[in-house]
């Protein structure tokens, strides 16, 4: 088997090459490639991950290449998780929409938009290569954000791909400290859309222990989402982190605007980590790896692709097509929730209906995923008008206005900048 991990040299490599080897029984990869346009993070990305999968013992081939076509050459994996226009263009994403007085977010609002408008032509453009050179049968597993948007326009082109996110894996782990279980015996059914979910259910071995979970835990849960206790108690579900920009949004703009970017604490989080991976003794992740964000996605990516290999019917939490799962959605929205994942791809569990204050934000939401797709795959900027003008954080023709034209001129400056 092989694995082609587009944008290999993402400080994040380390934490999937570490999940690769000690993953060996479920998933058995013969070839693993790294590819990445970056010559130096490939070149210490790469270095470390060789010597990680030495001490492993792991008897595959390792290749780090700069070449797209190379990489996805007979792959039966794609693994897409690349950031373009890097942490510069993220500093941007957090800052702009903050000027017009807008939360500034990589993958919501307004940042996620401009995300969003620069990221799908390229993975787009990865896409295409590997449906003419990848294995037949071959999968797109993509965590590059904003997932849901970046799915939906990998499946509106028809491409073979699968969206994933380490928010429903997150909770699990935690869910099941708190329970004193094995992770393997909780199933979250974690509902909605990518970074807007809220989890309806905890199941430990069949039995729905979310009331316990509130009960026990409902102040360290309410910590750990960043909204108030009493908040979740009403609504009876547990809402992910990313729901906080809506349900507190004054609180966490002028928290914003007072505070630093969170690109600025990654940038330097990054630079520290390149600095450890350059060191030659160091052969595995090392710990300040946890402060990068991204917990647990080895293992969510590497169970993800056991399932689609093997054909276990094993429940991850995945971004697919709605088809008919949640009411009130177009079949053709990219929702995020529990499905059974076998060789053919994900089928959706059975779902009731979401209650009506989920439901108006989830479809107001899907709305602008549905036009910013459009608007990113043609270049239309009418549709990326109208996708900004639909956001619930934004909503205001004026408001609309003003930030694409932000948004599109700081993007100029970056291409300009990147020219020159």
């Amino acid at each position: 088997m092989k694995v082609a991990v587009v944008g290999g040299g993402s400080t994040y490599t380390p934490e999937l090459v570490s999940g690769l080897a000690r993953e060996r029984e479920r998933i058995e990869v013969d070839e693993l490639v790294l590819q990445d346009i970056d010559p130096e993070r490939r070149e210490v990305v790469g270095g470390l991950a060789g010597r990680m999968l030495e001490r492993a013992g792991y008897e595959g081939r390792l290749e780090i290449t700069d070449e797209l076509e190379r990489a996805v050459d007979g792959a039966d994996f794609v693994l897409v998780q690349i950031r373009v226009g890097g942490q510069e263009a993220r500093l941007g994403d957090e800052t702009i929409p903050l000027a017009c007085g807008c939360i500034g977010q990589e993958t919501t609002g307004a940042g996620g938009f401009a995300k969003a408008l620069r990221t799908v032509p390229v993975v787009l453009g990865i896409a295409d290569e590997v449906r003419r050179r990848a294995a037949s049968g071959a999968w797109i597993i993509d965590f590059t954000n904003p997932v849901g948007i970046v799915t939906r326009a990998l499946r509106d082109a028809g491409h073979r791909a699968i969206g994933l996110c380490n928010v429903a894996i997150g909770f699990q782990r935690w869910f099941a400290v708190r329970l004193g279980v094995d992770a393997e015996r909780v199933v979250v059914d974690q509902v909605g859309l990518n970074h807007l979910t809220w989890v309806r259910a905890v199941r430990l071995d069949g039995e729905d222990v979310l009331p316990r979970l509130l009960a026990e835990h409902g102040d360290e849960i309410a910590a750990e989402v960043e909204l108030p206790r009493r908040l979740i108690d009403e609504l009876g579900v547990i809402p992910s982190y990313y729901l906080h920009y809506f349900y507190a949004h004054d609180e966490v703009l002028a928290e914003q605007l007072a505070g630093v970017p969170r690109a600025e604490t990654v940038m330097e989080i990054e630079r520290g980590l390149l600095d450890l991976y350059r060191d030659p003794s160091l052969d595995e992740k090392p710990a300040l790896l946890e402060q990068r964000g991204g917990a647990f996605y080895s293992e969510a990516a590497i169970g993800l692709a056991a399932s689609l290999a093997t054909g276990d019917e094993a429940v991850h939490v995945v971004d697919v097509r709605n088809e008919g799962t949640l009411d009130g959605l177009a079949d053709d929205d990219v929702v995020e929730l529990p499905a059974r994942v076998g060789r053919e791809g994900a089928v959706a569990l059975e779902q009731v209906p979401l209650a009506p204050e989920l439901l108006g934000l989830v479809q107001h939401v899907a709305a602008y995923e549905r036009l910013t797709a459009e608007a990113a795959a043609t270049g239309d900027l009418g549709l990326a008008k109208k996708a900004l003008l639909t956001h619930p954080l934004i909503g205001q023709a004026a408001l609309a206005e003003q930030l694409l034209e932000s948004l599109l001129e700081a993007g100029a400056e970056r291409v300009r900048g990147a020219a020159a």
